[in-house]
């Protein structure tokens, strides 16, 4: 199927949501006259997703769950973040024999469904963080965590505290569950020997107008740095009919960075979908990882409604390793989802349930099944752990360890 025939089979959006993304549209078409002509995709990727009360998740439609465009894992199963909460008790407990207390810090929390899964198993194990940190760039599901947690832990709410940026100083856990995948990335084209940025430009000149692509010598010169390091892996040969385009994250380089220079004792988990470096630029994936998501539809356009549809990249864990490497984090451990859960005991607390307890055994189950399988989330997700001042093996990477593949 082409791109314009399974664009023509998404579902159709509401007159007021048309006109909402017609909005953002102008503005971006607006910046990119301003500019000349023509942005990075980094750019545009960062307005579409994140324009105050126009971006993706800045405006106030449903991004989660069944009636949103996509699904996590912790709005798919309870198990997630009550197995998680295993990895964190472990983390918690040896930073607080040194310091005295440990916290926790989750970056885009989403629905809140995670911090409250976390949360409430934590407590059933008498491990509760000092406070539970959230850094949310967006008001609208800020709000809804609040809401949530306000609800469904009342109790509990004196430990939550919402951040507008980094602290200083941490000391605890760290986690980051498919947040890098929504960083803006830029995107490069190589062609033969010479490598070109990918960026947006406006054409006037179809039916009202449309983003198009446009590449042009790159001018940025971190990622004309980071393009020519690829270029030595991606095209080896320097074949001249060489043709091929791929992301460069730089923003989870800077995130990496962010974390290195806060993180005192403790460690950090990133959750996410993706490869190590050889497996990320693997001749065969010569069109990128950039992938959109409408009303739980998957498709290659980022142009497509512009603020009311999702845009992620795979993540390159390998590029995560350097930076770890440069900032003197440590590298805890790197496997699949299925393993680290497995390894945490997701199978012990599925048992919780009696078994002919079918009305609510059964979901569980099949709820942990699509957490686990390969065909499912098990082996595309992938879990890191860097760690500052913790020796011991963290439990969640005790089988199952891929690092060879960083």
């Amino acid at each position: 199927m082409t791109t314009l025939s399974k664009l023509s089979t998404l579902p159709a959006c509401s007159e007021i949501a048309l006109a909402h993304s017609h909005k953002l549209q102008s503005i971006i078409r607006d910046e990119i006259e301003s500019a000349g002509g023509w942005i990075s995709f980094a750019r545009y990727m960062d307005k579409v997703l994140y324009h105050p009360g126009l971006g993706y998740y800045s405006g106030g439609a449903t991004k989660l769950g069944g009636g949103g465009d996509f699904v996590t894992a912790p709005e798919i199963s309870v198990l997630y973040g009550r197995t998680l909460a295993r990895q964190v008790r472990q983390i918690d407990e040896h930073v607080a024999k040194h310091t005295g207390f440990a916290d926790m810090l989750e970056f885009g929390a989403g629905s809140g469904k995670l911090a409250l899964d976390l949360l409430r198993e934590l407590e059933q194990l008498d491990a509760l963080p000092r406070y539970y940190y959230i850094l949310e760039v967006s008001a609208q599901l800020r709000e809804r965590q609040q809401k949530l947690l306000a609800e469904q832990a009342s109790h509990l709410m004196a430990r939550v505290v919402w951040l507008d940026r980094l602290p200083d100083r941490f000391c605890g856990t760290v986690l980051a569950n498919e947040v890098i995948d929504a960083m803006p990335v830029h995107l490069v084209e190589w062609r033969g020997n010479e490598v070109f940025e990918r960026g947006v430009a406006w054409n006037e000149h179809e039916q009202n107008g449309v983003f198009a692509w446009e590449s042009r010598p790159i001018a940025n010169e971190t990622l004309k740095l980071h393009a020519e390091l690829l270029s030595a892996r991606i095209n080896p040969d320097q074949d001249p009919a060489f043709n091929y385009i791929s992301e460069v994250n730089l923003a989870a380089r800077y995130f990496m960075r962010s974390l290195a220079g806060m993180l005192e004792q403790g460690a950090a988990i990133l959750i996410d979908y993706g490869f190590g470096g050889r497996e990320y630029y693997h001749p065969q994936r010569s069109q990128g990882t950039l992938m959109c998501h409408y009303r739980h539809h998957s498709h290659p356009d980022p142009f497509f409604l512009p603020g009311l549809q999702d845009i992620t990249s795979h993540i390159d864990f390998s590029a995560l390793m350097e930076i770890a490497e440069e900032t003197e984090l440590s590298l805890m451990g790197y496997t699949t989802q299925a393993h680290f859960l497995l390894n945490c005991g997701v199978t012990e607390i599925l048992a919780r349930i009696p078994v002919d307890d079918v009305q609510n055994y059964l979901p569980a189950a099949n709820q942990l099944q699509k957490l686990v399988s390969p065909a499912e989330m098990g082996e595309l997700f992938k879990v890191i752990a860097f760690g500052r001042n913790i020796a011991q093996p963290l439990v969640g990477f005790v089988q199952g360890d891929k690092s060879r593949m960083l």
